[in-house]
């Protein structure tokens, strides 16, 4: 069993701040893969952010997160009920769920115990989708060149080896039912230069660059990004590309 590795803990009420949100039409996307629509599980729902579009579409959601200070900062919603929970052991009942999502967070797991576990509660006919996401990208050439940078350069050797699988979105790791052909989706914001600075500090690496060199590097950052960004109140578009993976148990 691998053990939980906790990187957002501490910084539960900052996660929930700072991350972007998802587009809703993968949601509609996802819900429109399922004849019945009664349960979906959101596997490491973090602060809420794929578990609360999921009631717009479901009669009921179970977002379960290992960590209690991310479930403890997750917003409340009528259709939704949190738990505290690993990956690999939801305490769901067998054969009663439509639709299992996992964000940004399957590198984390025992991906073979949660793939036993998800084929458990899953029914037939009932999706299965993850979905991951890398480095942002900018419109602006000077910033985006800045920020790639950063990422590679500055805190790059401080990402978990984990990270490998998400700038491979998800590809080289094991999948267990036929998988469909999902659109493309993106995530896309307009944030203003302290948003996007206080997103960087929530990076697992940034913070392992901070608690090895006793510094933040976002501030030498800030400072590269003033000139082209100008006045830092604009806001400016930011994109994040998504990487799905769908399929669809198809027996019992």
């Amino acid at each position: 069993m691998v053990a939980f590795k906790d990187h957002f803990s501490s910084i539960a009420a900052q996660y929930a701040q700072f991350r972007p949100r998802y587009p809703r039409e993968l949601f509609e996307y996802l819900a429109s893969l399922v004849p019945v629509r009664d349960l979906a599980w959101d596997c490491a729902c973090g602060n809420g952010q794929a578990t609360l579009p999921l009631a717009a579409a479901f009669e009921r959601v179970l977002g379960t997160d290992a960590s209690a200070a991310q479930i403890n900062a997750a917003a409340p919603h009528p259709r939704v009920q949190y738990r505290v929970a690993p990956a690999e052991q939801c305490g769901l009942a067998d054969g009663g769920v439509d639709l299992i999502t996992v964000a940004q967070a399957l590198h984390w797991f025992d991906v073979e115990r949660f793939y036993a576990e998800a084929d458990r509660v899953l029914k037939p006919g009932g999706a299965l989708a993850v979905w991951t996401y890398g480095g942002l990208r900018m419109p602006d050439a000077v910033l985006d060149e800045l920020l790639l940078q950063f990422n590679r350069d500055v805190v790059g050797p401080y990402w978990p080896p984990e990270r490998r699988l998400v700038d491979e979105g998800y590809r080289s790791l094991p999948f267990p039912y036929v998988e469909l052909e999902p659109p493309s989706f993106h995530m896309q914001q307009e944030w203003a230069l302290p948003r996007l600075l206080g997103y960087v500090r929530s990076w697992s690496a940034t913070r392992g660059f901070a608690a090895h060199h006793g510094t933040d590097p976002v501030l030498e950052l800030a400072r590269k990004l003033q000139a082209p960004w100008g006045n830092p109140a604009e806001e400016r578009r930011i994109i994040w590309p998504l990487s799905l993976r769908v399929g669809l148990k198809t027996s019992a």
